[in-house]
C-alpha cells in the first residue's frame, strides 16, 4: 500500500501538473503574444519622418540620356528613396528630366506630379512638351507604389491609398519627401535656374504637390489640377474611395476621428504658414471623385491663386486636355517671367452626364446626357440632352441632392416630371 501510495504520488506531482503548466504556458503566449516567434515583440514599429524635415543630403549619380527629339532631350535620374521598406521596387525613384534642345544657360524647371493609378506618363509628357516649347524644362517623378514602382502582383497605385492611417500617412510622407528630393536633385544640377522651380500635380499627385508646396520654399510657382485639402473629407466623400471608406468605417473611424490621426499629412496645416508664392487651381464643378468643397477649401488655403473651373466632374477634362496643357505652360512661362498670369475666365468642355431616369411619362430610362444650358453659376439648374434606348429627351432640372435633380422631362411623344441620378465625367 505505502509502495503503490508513492507510484501515485509521483505521477500526480511530476506529469500531470507539467501538462497543466505547459498547456497554461501556450495559452498564455497565444493571448497575450508572447511566443517567441512574435515579430509584434521582436519588430519595433519605426516612426514616420515628418514632412517637414528635408531629406539628407545624397550624393546623385549622373543622369542619363534615354532619348531625343528635334526638341528636347530625355534624361532618367534614379535615387534612393529617404523612406526605405520592404518592397524593392518601392525604394527607388524614377525622375524623368526634359530638356528643351537649344535651350542656353540655367532655365526655369517644373516638377510634374502624376493622378492615382497611372499606368504610363503621356499626360505628363505631353505636359513636358509644352512647357519645353517655352524654353521651361520639366521633370516627371513617379510616385510611391506606381509604374515602375508597383509590388509584384498589385496594379499601378493598388496600394497606394490604403484604409489605414499609418499606411496612408507613411505613403503620403513618402511622396513628399521623394518629391522635396527631386528638388534636391534639380537644384544641384547647373542646367536650372535654382530660383525659378514649379510644381504641378494632378489629382492624387496635387495632394502630394499640395502638401509639399506647403512645407517647401523653394517651389516659387505651383499649379494644382483637380485636388484639394481635407483630406479626411475628401475620404469621407469620394467617389472612388468607397472600399477604403467602408473599411475604416467597420474599424470604427469617423470623418473627425480619422482626421486626427492623418494631421502629420494635411495640407492645410502647412499651407497658411508659407512664405507668399503664386499658383493656379484648376477644378471641376462636378467633381466627386475630389469633391468641390476641397477644392474650394484649397483655394482659400492659397495666398491669390487664379482659379479655372470646368464644366465637368473628375475626368471631363480628358476632352480639352491640350488647352488645359497649354493654360498650365501659359501660367508658368508669364509667372516666370514676372508677369501676372490672367487665367481664361471660362474654358468650354462638355458636361457629360451618365445616368438613370424615371418619370411619369417615359418611364425607366439608363441614358447618356450633354448640358445645353446652366442657370446659376454652380451648375445646379440646368438642361440636358438625353440620349435613351427609346430615343432622345430633354431634361430641365435642379440639384437637390448630389448626384440627384428632379425635372420636367419631355420627348416628342409625351412630357412629365422625374428624378434623375447622374455622375458627370
Amino acid at each position: 500500500m505505502v509502495g503503490h501510495g508513492r507510484t501515485l504520488g509521483i505521477r500526480v506531482k511530476s506529469v500531470f501538473p507539467a501538462r497543466i503548466f505547459t498547456c497554461l504556458l501556450f495559452v498564455g503566449f497565444i493571448l497575450f503574444g508572447l511566443a517567441p516567434n512574435s515579430q509584434a515583440q521582436s519588430v519595433p514599429v519605426k516612426p514616420i519622418p515628418s514632412v517637414t524635415h528635408r531629406p539628407d543630403p545624397i550624393t546623385f549619380a549622373p543622369w542619363r540620356e534615354v532619348g531625343q527629339t528635334e526638341d528636347e532631350t530625355e534624361y532618367l535620374e534614379e535615387f534612393p528613396s529617404p523612406i526605405q521598406g520592404d518592397i524593392a521596387s518601392n525604394n527607388t525613384v524614377p525622375l524623368r528630366i526634359f530638356l528643351p534642345v537649344n535651350s542656353t544657360g540655367p532655365i526655369p524647371v517644373v516638377l510634374v506630379l502624376h493622378y492615382w493609378g497611372a499606368t504610363d506618363l503621356k499626360s505628363e509628357r505631353a505636359l513636358a512638351q509644352e512647357l519645353n516649347r517655352s524654353n521651361i524644362a520639366a521633370a516627371v517623378m513617379t510616385l510611391p507604389y506606381h509604374l515602375t514602382r508597383t509590388p509584384v502582383g498589385k496594379k499601378s497605385g493598388e496600394v497606394a491609398i490604403e484604409p489605414d492611417p499609418r499606411s496612408l500617412v507613411l505613403t503620403m510622407t513618402q511622396a513628399v519627401l521623394d518629391t522635396r528630393r527631386s528638388i534636391d536633385f534639380l537644384q544641384s544640377r547647373p542646367e536650372f535656374d535654382h530660383s525659378q522651380m514649379g510644381l504641378c500635380g494632378t489629382s492624387l499627385g496635387a495632394l502630394v504637390a499640395a502638401v509639399t508646396y506647403g512645407v517647401d520654399n523653394r517651389i516659387t510657382h505651383s499649379t494644382f489640377v483637380l485636388g484639394g485639402v481635407n483630406l479626411a473629407h475628401i475620404v469621407w466623400s469620394s467617389s472612388l474611395l468607397v472600399r477604403q471608406r467602408d473599411v475604416l468605417r467597420r474599424r470604427g473611424f469617423t470623418e473627425e476621428k480619422f482626421s486626427d490621426a492623418i494631421q502629420a499629412i494635411e495640407p492645410m496645416k502647412y499651407l497658411p504658414g508659407r512664405a507668399p508664392g503664386s499658383s493656379f487651381v484648376i477644378g471641376g464643378l462636378y467633381d466627386t471623385v475630389i469633391p468641390r468643397q476641397a477644392t474650394d477649401e484649397l483655394i482659400s488655403s492659397l495666398h491669390t491663386p487664379k482659379v479655372l473651373w470646368l464644366d465637368t466632374g473628375h475626368y471631363g477634362g480628358i476632352f480639352v486636355q491640350r488647352r488645359l496643357m497649354r493654360e498650365v505652360s501659359r501660367y508658368f512661362t508669364a509667372e516666370f517671367h514676372g508677369q501676372s498670369f490672367m487665367a481664361p475666365k471660362k474654358l468650354y468642355a462638355p458636361t457629360i452626364r451618365v445616368g438613370v431616369k424615371v418619370d411619369s411619362g417615359n418611364g425607366f430610362d439608363l441614358g447618356v446626357g450633354l448640358d445645353l444650358l446652366k442657370f446659376d453659376k454652380k451648375g445646379d439648374q440646368f438642361s440636358t440632352l438625353y440620349l435613351t434606348p427609346r430615343g432622345v429627351q430633354i431634361f430641365i432640372g435642379q440639384t437637390i441632392a448630389s448626384g440627384l435633380s428632379f425635372g420636367i422631362v419631355g420627348s416628342t411623344h409625351r412630357a412629365g416630371i422625374g428624378l434623375m441620378w447622374s455622375a458627370v465625367l
